[in-house]
Order: structure tokens, then C-alpha cells, then sequence
């Protein structure tokens, strides 16, 4: 029952991020293509958002696995 509830933990940790990731880069295209001179600025920044949302879903593995070894 515990690897279950840890599985469906991670899952739903990835699916949020997937989709927390996915709205990050649409917003930044679509900054990107009404200010083509601030590019660098908003990539810089998107990529920090990215990297942020991923931390999510790797705290979550660990979660998981400090459940699973107790």
C-alpha cells in the first residue's frame, strides 16, 4: 500500500510541474514575441521558473522514498 501512495505521489508532483513548466515557457514565447529586445531577460527568468517547478517533484521522490524506508 506504501509504494502505492509513493507512486501516485510522485505522479501527481510530476503532472503539476509538467504543467507548471508548460505555462512558464507559453508565457515567456509570448513576452518574447511582443518584446523581441527583452529576450535575454525573460529567458534568464524563465529558466530560473523552470528550474523552481522542477525542485517540486524531486523533493517529492525523496519524500517518497524516506515513506518507503520507515
Amino acid at each position: 500500500m506504501g509504494v502505492l501512495a509513493a507512486a501516485i505521489a510522485v505522479g501527481l508532483a510530476a503532472l503539476g510541474a509538467s504543467f507548471g513548466v508548460s505555462n512558464i515557457v507559453s508565457r515567456t514565447i509570448e513576452g518574447i514575441a511582443r518584446q523581441p529586445e527583452s529576450r535575454g531577460v525573460l529567458q534568464t527568468t524563465m529558466f530560473i521558473g523552470i528550474g523552481l517547478v522542477e525542485a517540486i517533484p524531486i523533493m517529492a521522490v525523496v519524500i517518497a522514498f524516506i515513506a518507503l524506508g520507515q
